[in-house]
């Protein structure tokens, strides 16, 4: 009899080799000098595939904005997190953008068993993850998640734009163009600037 037990017990699967659901998780917004860093954790669903995904950057706004729709009404879930402008002066923008990354898992309704991360470092977290160098192109989960922080920013920039017409946030999105950088020194920083940019610091201190 103790025989046959221990052979029945031999055949019971290991909790590690167990599947479960795996997460995608990128970001927007780390370069920029104005605004949020955005970050986003996406599970797909195996059973509703999504065509065309890929790096958020590779596609026209259009086609984002049309992945963007399907992300949300395909994906098992997924959730869009961000770290304001005040965390990235505080923290730096590397750990901003890391808070960010934590949030947006800790958001998802449902708990992955496995984490994927663009990059090459990884946010704190209380799952297995992996960093993946140009993971947006390489796996969906992280495609879905570069597409949905990529939209999801750029709609906040565009918001900035309608209340600041003056800096031009609906055409270089914050970052360090000659038009933002010209806008910068003939009108100063908003306080959605990021003060610990030196560019900003810059144009900062010579309006004091």
């Amino acid at each position: 009899m103790r025989s046959k037990r221990f052979l029945r017990a031999e055949q019971v699967p290991l909790v590690w080799d167990a599947p479960g659901l795996v997460a995608g998780v990128d970001e927007a917004g780390r370069g920029p000098l104005a605004g949020p860093v955005v970050a986003a954790a996406v599970i797909l669903d195996e059973l509703h595939p999504i065509k065309g995904l890929a790096d958020s950057k590779q596609l026209s706004p259009a086609r984002r904005a049309a992945l963007y729709d399907e992300i949300r009404a395909k994906a098992l879930c997924c959730c869009v997190a961000e770290a304001s402008v005040e965390e990235i002066d505080t923290l730096n923008i590397l750990q901003a953008t890391m808070l960010a990354m934590r949030r947006a898992v800790q958001g998802l309704r449902l708990k992955p068993v496995k984490v994927l991360v663009d990059g090459n470092r990884l946010p704190p977290l209380d799952v297995l993850a992996e960093a993946i160098v140009q993971g947006d192109a390489k796996v969906q989960a992280i495609s879905a998640a570069s597409i949905l922080a990529k939209v999801t920013r750029d709609r906040l920039l565009d918001e900035l734009h309608t209340q600041h017409p003056l800096y031009g946030f609906d055409r270089h999105k914050g970052y360090g163009t000659a038009q933002h950088l010209a806008a910068l020194r003939e009108h100063g920083p908003l306080p959605v600037h990021r003060r610990s940019f030196a560019p900003v610091a810059q144009a900062w201190g010579g309006r004091e």
